[in-house]
């Protein structure tokens, strides 16, 4: 019997991952579609009238091993993938997406939805009901449900392709980041790098059986070698090896495959009824249309550009005072930067970094989320790991009642794609009056212990396991009914406030003192030095605007744009989306889009804008907290009542509004970035 077919015996139903062989996940997904055609076939032969129960309420609870096998099976891709796992993907990924369109291409059943849709004002429904019912009807309008016969069977071509594509669009960037090595043997090639950069490099390379230091582009690796490494040609080497992922025209090149999903999107847009991908996706954002995020980007690129450029010129004039460099490249952005806020504020990561030991940093996001929401997280071995480096924990609250069950894994390898990310192996519901707790995960690619220091972060790194523990509040405190309305399934321009809002304890005196502890002595961390923290956090703000607000505007170009078939060139077209927020030269061999995972792998596709527009609401929110107390109970509680609880069940800015009273206004961001006086 394949284990991923039953329901799993584990400790609090959690996945049995030491006890999956690879080869069980095709047969178990082909196995768990054919039970779940035959739920909806059940559905759709029903003599009963269609009812919100025995349609909607049965759609939404159909399915649920499969969704459960295919998020282990996805998560793993991400995060512990091999050759055997990214075949399998390939495999499977196209039956997946044939199989989603024999639902939403059901006659039949669209009937019995569509039934229950057009009387939905006489069914006396609670307000999550009517959510699911809309959300259900749009899935199948919004997914082909209208279309005649034969554009159905193209839209299922399309949404093959796509699936593959996306795919092979993340394994290519995979492929190359784990490709490229920088091999060090004379160590003044190492000067400028702190100790601990150092000794990594030099623990990677003897992991390999080699000599001196390895730098890489993972982050860890590669971040500290830009922004110390005093050797400038070795910085331009590295950053054009990242910046040129993908794009160097050979098998691992992803030029082709932007170029056709962008192709694909477009048509799949205009063949629903729509003006492009964008007009598409946005119908279900709180942005609405390509032009107000437009307009949105650019009103802040007219807020930020001025500031950036003034920031630009100073760090120009930095670099070529200190080092008589003829002009400032990509390459010397971080390096320059770093040294300015030396100079500026007396401060350097490396200062920071024995204050933010890893465990401490986990501990201080416990008790930030204990005194907030009364939460409780205890260390658990007794439940199946994926891999040695994931920590496991039980979360509970002030009764000692399950919340969660917690997945953390912080350290790069080679299976592991780059960046940090947060995820769900089980969703939260309520079913058959019995409430199913949530299995969240948080996944990021921080320092490495050495042989002589644990793991210190970064302050940027700080800040990133408080963003994705963000993002996991929000799918703990899940208090819904319908899985597919729980946690962090809401508009994907409000599923940035819970991440982006916890940030902002990482600047608070009152909160870095309960964890910033220095990791031999157990000083808690000196008040200047927060002091310092807090006068360098808008430190290039404009610079750091202007950048975000380039993604974003690249995104919309690719899918807002007229028809992307008139597209020749990845590059030209980028650097034509570029054109208005570039400030620094040019570098011929990179291309940002063709290792863009966020828009062309992961779920941001005309959404990259969402970030920004998440940090007007985080700004505002956190504004409200700091006037009544960064830790105030009645401003926590309704921030989980309204926000972190609800999920989607509602519209979001109706949720925002009931948590803060108002809508949100975009001076809290501005006045914290410095943008504004």
């Amino acid at each position: 019997m394949n284990i991923l077919t039953k329901k799993f015996s584990n400790p609090y139903n959690s996945a049995p991952f030491t006890q999956i062989n690879n080869e069980n996940f095709k047969p178990a997904i082909i196995e768990l579609i054919e039970e779940t055609k035959r739920e909806i076939e059940a559905i759709t032969n029903n003599q009963a009238l269609p009812t919100f129960e025995n349609t909607i309420e049965a759609l939404e609870f159909s399915g649920q091993q499969l969704d459960r096998v295919t998020s282990i099976f996805f998560n793993l891709n991400s995060a512990e993938t091999s050759d055997d796992i990214q075949k399998i993907a390939q495999e499977v990924s196209p039956i997946l997406s044939e199989f989603g369109n024999d639902i939403t291409l059901n006659a039949a059943l669209f009937k019995r939805v569509k039934a229950i849709y057009y009387k939905k004002n006489n069914l006396k429904l609670t307000t999550e009901q009517q959510t699911l019912l809309d959300k259900k009807y749009k899935s199948f309008s919004r997914n082909g449900a209208n279309l005649n016969e034969v554009d159905k069977a193209r839209l299922r071509e399309i949404d093959k392709k796509l699936a593959k594509l996306k795919l092979q669009f993340g394994e290519n960037v995979l492929a190359e980041t784990n490709k490229y090595e920088l091999h060090l043997t004379n160590e003044n090639d190492l000067s400028g790098l702190p100790e601990g950069a150092k000794e990594a490099a030099k623990q990677l390379a003897e992991s390999k059986q080699k000599d001196g230091w390895l730098i890489t582009l993972d982050y860890p690796s590669y971040i500290p070698f830009m922004t110390y490494a005093d050797n400038r040609n070795l910085r331009q080497e590295l950053s054009k090896a990242a910046g040129s992922k993908a794009f160097k025209n050979d098998d691992l090149d992803n030029q082709n495959i932007v170029l056709e999903i962008a192709n694909l999107r477009f048509k799949r847009a205009n063949l629903l009824g729509y003006k492009t991908h964008a007009h598409f996706v946005l119908e279900e954002r709180m942005a609405e249309t390509p032009k107000k995020v437009l307009e949105f980007l650019n009103e802040l690129l007219e807020k930020a550009k001025p500031a950036a450029e003034n920031e630009y010129k100073n760090l120009e004039n930095f670099a070529k005072k200190t080092d008589k460099i003829d002009r400032l490249e990509k390459w010397d952005s971080a390096y320059y930067s770093e040294k300015l806020k030396q100079e500026l504020f007396s401060l350097d990561d490396e200062q920071l970094k024995p204050y933010f030991k890893l465990e401490n940093v986990i501990e201080g996001a416990f008790i930030v989320a204990k005194k907030l929401f009364g939460l409780q997280f205890e260390k658990i071995n007794n439940i199946d790991k994926y891999h040695g480096d994931v920590l496991t924990y039980k979360v509970t609250d002030n009764n000692g009642d399950l919340v969660s069950i917690f997945y953390a894994d912080f350290f790069p390898r080679k299976g592991k794609r780059n960046g940090a990310w947060m995820t769900s192996y089980k969703p939260q519901f309520i079913k058959d009056g019995k409430e199913e707790r949530p299995h969240v995960s948080i996944v990021c690619n921080f320092t490495k212990p050495t042989k002589s220091k644990p793991s210190l972060l970064t302050f940027n790194e700080v800040t990133t396991l408080f963003h994705e523990f963000g993002h996991a509040l929000h799918g703990m405190l899940a208090k819904t009914t319908y899985p597919s309305l729980s946690g962090t399934s809401v508009y994907w321009d409000f599923v940035e406030l819970p991440s982006q809002v916890m940030e902002n304890w990482c600047y608070e005196k009152e909160a870095l003192e309960l964890f910033a502890k220095h990791y031999e002595t157990g000083e808690i961390i000196p008040m200047d030095l927060v002091n310092k923290i807090k006068e360098s956090a808008t430190f290039h703000e404009g610079l750091q605007t202007l950048r975000q607000i380039s993604f974003g505007l690249l995104d919309m170009a690719w899918h807002a744009g007229e028809s992307p078939e008139t597209i020749k060139n990845v590059k030209a077209f980028e650097n034509d989306a570029f054109k208005n927020t570039n400030l620094f030269p040019d570098v011929k061999e990179n291309c940002m889009s063709t290792a863009f995972a966020h828009i062309f792998q992961g779920g941001y596709s005309s959404g990259y804008y969402s970030y920004k527009w998440a940090e007007v609401l985080d700004a505002d929110a956190f504004d409200y907290f700091k006037q009544e107390g960064i830790f105030n109970k009645n401003i926590a509680n309704k921030f989980k009542e309204h926000v972190l609880s609800k999920g989607g069940t509602e519209n979001p800015m109706t949720l925002y509004k009931r948590f803060r009273g108002q809508e949100p206004k975009p001076e809290a961001l501005l006045k914290r970035a410095g943008l504004t006086k």
